[in-house]
């Protein structure tokens, strides 16, 4: 599933390609993925405006319109972003096809079905309604507070980072990542790991394992060779 990382690297590719652009149409493929919106709401959002600002919360992205609304995209196990010339081959597992008035595409791709599309007017507020933790890369989020936030968890510390209502961002790769780097065993307690430990935790996340991650563009095979990730 993409974690923190891919999904930043999303939003970057997205700055890259698909901002300040006009949405001539918008045509969504598979309408089990809209959630909290219909297919002519999405489309009288969208059309005629085009994407100001991306912008990242854990693991969803927000395509931020011009106007008060944000596509929010969630990529489930397999989604990511695609952005082409209509001359271009077809994407295989196209979901939502936005079409811009220069002649090129950003379709939303994913084999399996478990992603999530919606509209959203106040990205704090929806973030606060689902009850999110602080994103992981949060500047905000110092050592402090993720000893704070995990200090009194009553499960392991691999579930406590898999908990996006603690902290949002991290799912099964990265913990299992972070966890290898700290030395760390992942059913250990994150309650009987103690402040050191769990600072030293939070630094390799923050300092080591996430930024590599992004500056290798998630991909796996450019990681060093020191990590468990292949």
């Amino acid at each position: 599933m993409p974690e923190l990382p891919d999904v930043e690297v999303f939003r970057h590719y997205l700055d890259a390609t698909g901002l300040h652009k006009r949405i001539s149409s918008v045509e969504v493929e598979e309408r089990n993925l809209l959630e909290g919106v219909t297919t002519r709401e999405l489309k009288d959002a969208m059309v005629g405006k085009s994407f100001e600002a991306a912008k990242r919360h854990g693991k969803c992205l927000f395509a931020s319109l011009e106007g008060d609304a944000c596509l929010l995209l969630h990529f489930g196990m397999t989604g990511f972003l695609i952005y082409f010339s209509n001359q271009s081959p077809e994407p295989e597992h196209p979901r939502l096809r936005v079409i811009f008035s220069n002649g090129y595409q950003l379709v939303y791709d994913s084999q399996r079905k478990l992603g999530k599309i919606s509209l959203v007017k106040d990205v704090g507020a929806w973030i606060d309604e689902k009850g999110l933790g602080p994103d992981a890369m949060d500047g905000s989020l110092g050592q402090d507070d993720f000893v704070e936030i995990f200090s009194d968890f009553r499960g392991t510390i691999k579930g406590a980072l898999m908990n996006q209502k603690r902290m949002a961002g991290i799912g099964n790769v990265y913990s299992d990542e972070i966890l290898f780097q700290a030395g760390v065993d992942p059913r250990t307690k994150a309650k009987n790991l103690g402040k050191k430990k769990l600072r030293w935790i939070f630094r390799l996340m923050r300092k080591e394992v996430l930024p590599t991650a992004i500056e290798k563009r998630a991909d796996s095979s450019q990681f060093p060779e020191s990590y468990l990730i292949p």
